[in-house]
């Protein structure tokens, strides 16, 4: 498998040339993104040494269109760059399986906004900037910040949207391109390594270059130009200085920071040189991932779902593929059928039950996963309820009641009291209990209230991805339509509305809906007998 190999007639670069977007991808989804962008004729740069191992490949060390990089919490990867590369890797990302979402960055890294100080916070100010927020750290403003302050911002880390907290914003204004980085009212070259010797020759090497650093502007290499040839150097200053250009347009003649005059323009974008899109990848799209990674090396069941839940426990499947090797299945080595763990479940039709935990669990080590990291009977855990739209928040913490192999994690909640349970109609109480029985990998789990008596409140059954069962937290997203049951034994299947306006609004897609919809007709069906 190499580089040319994978290159298609109809891939062009942002710049026209003819050539796919170059990507550099990082995080725990590497290997299998690395393989999926390959196959459908991405350039692939900038790899590290275990991915330069594993494939029969080309890797460049020239600059990167775009980075594809893990979230912090491992539950999907955001998307960064040129933004027509962007939207053509996203576009890729889409396909991994039926159960990954992708959403536009709002606050791209690199974009300048004018902003209003809203909060000052024990170590920086919340910012509004226009329909998103952002948090400049005090450190990052000379100027002191108070509640109604307008200051200019540039974006240095976003925040996918499913996340509790808020884009990192900074008052310098900076032009990145990958290997190369120019920042305003800097000087000089410098360059981000370790590497002292190296540093020493690359900003010697920068001096014959063809492109010139433009005044008042500070040039920054990053540590992979340390391995980059002059050609690929020479591209990403000329890169840097377009950008740096296009900033100096869109911001006129402001400096860095400066407080902009009253009469500055509302709150917003100013200058955007690259966008993003943050991908949410659900229980089938961990599997699907699984398959493309067992296609190049060992990969133990389960690789991505296991990774995804903890540091501790991406430690341990690092650990267990290291010693047990292609007896865990691989290109030479497959030790099962790789369909088994690609998605899950069956076929989404008129009798859909969104039990499709058979397939995966065959292989998946639930039971060992869980009694090593948890959530087992006694944890506390939280219940992490996604949108469709990319919100995500928790419906509180309870206490695992019940843990069974088959996948069962029961957890229980006492509730504060106020208002009335949605749908249900019946009030909520000081003292109820909301036990949820959730099965990882179904595409549903109920919720049954109860009064501090032991008293039916009603059965809410929400319809949502396949759940997964983490250590700290459940997580799925929720698809909006849903089944529930009165205390008196009234079935109800409510807010159908909803889920055609995500479907019409393009925040759920087809295939999803369809498979939501057979869940809550058949879960229906069954509540009534």
């Amino acid at each position: 498998m190499t580089g040319d190999d994978h290159r298609s007639e109809s891939d062009e670069s942002p710049d026209g040339s003819g050539d796919p977007p170059a990507v550099r991808i990082r995080g725990i989804y590497t290997t299998a993104l690395t393989r999926s962008l390959l196959d459908a004729g991405q350039t692939v740069v900038q790899a590290s040494a275990p991915i330069r191992e594993r494939f029969d490949a080309d890797f460049g060390d020239e600059t990167h269109d775009v980075t594809v990089a893990t979230t912090e919490d491992r539950q999907g990867v955001g998307v960064h760059g040129d933004p027509d590369a962007v939207d053509r890797v996203a576009d890729e990302l889409r396909e991994v399986g039926r159960d990954t979402f992708a959403w536009v960055d709002p606050t791209p890294p690199g974009a300048v906004f004018e902003a209003e100080v809203t909060e000052t916070l024990g170590s920086g100010a919340v910012c509004a900037l226009g329909d998103a927020e952002g948090f400049l750290p005090y450190a990052e403003s000379d100027d002191y910040l108070d509640a109604g302050d307008r200051v200019r911002v540039q974006v240095r880390e976003s925040a996918p949207p499913w996340a509790d907290h808020r884009a990192e914003l900074g008052t310098d204004i900076r032009a990145d391109a990958g290997l190369a980085t120019l920042v305003r009212g800097g000087s000089g070259v410098t360059v981000d390594t370790r590497d002292d010797a190296a540093g020493r020759e690359l900003a010697g090497m920068t001096e014959f270059l063809s492109t010139t650093v433009p005044d008042g502007w500070g040039l920054e290499w990053s540590h992979a130009a340390t391995r980059a040839d002059m050609d690929a150097l020479d591209a990403a200053l000329a890169r840097a200085v377009d950008r740096a250009d296009s900033l100096s347009d869109a911001l006129g003649d402001a400096g860095d920071g400066d407080t902009p005059p009253a009469d500055a323009a509302p709150t917003g974008a100013l200058a955007a040189p690259t966008s993003g899109q943050w991908c949410w990848f659900g229980r089938e799209s961990r599997f699907a991932l699984d398959d493309a990674r067992r296609a190049v090396t060992a990969t133990m069941p389960g690789h991505h779902r296991t990774k995804a839940g903890s540091e501790a426990a991406s430690a341990g499947v690092d650990l267990a593929e290291a010693l047990c090797g292609d007896g865990l299945g691989g290109p030479s080595g497959d030790t099962g059928d790789a369909d088994s763990t690609n998605d899950g479940d069956g076929d989404a039709d008129s009798t859909d039950d969104g039990n499709d935990t058979a397939n995966a669990d065959e292989t998946f080590p639930f039971a060992v996963v869980t009694r090593q990291f948890g959530p087992v009977e006694g944890d506390t855990v939280a219940i992490t309820h996604g949108k469709p739209d990319g919100r995500a928040f928790s419906l509180g913490r309870g206490t695992v009641t019940e843990w069974d192999s088959d996948g069962t994690v029961a957890v229980e909640r006492t509730l504060s009291g106020g208002g009335t349970y949605d749908a249900l109609g019946t009030s909520r109480e000081r003292g109820d209990t909301a036990l949820t029985k959730f099965r990882e990998g179904r595409w549903w789990y109920p919720t049954i209230y109860r009064g501090e008596d032991g008293d039916l409140k009603g059965t809410y059954v929400n319809v949502c991805t396949p759940v997964e069962c983490f250590p700290a937290e459940i997580r799925y997203v929720d698809l909006h339509v849903d089944v529930i049951k009165h205390p008196d034994g009234t079935v109800e299947r409510v807010d159908d509305d909803e889920l055609d306006a995500a479907v019409a609004a393009g925040t759920v897609p087809d295939p999803v809906a369809e498979k939501a919809r057979a869940v809550a007709a058949s879960l229906e069906r069954a509540l009534s007998e």
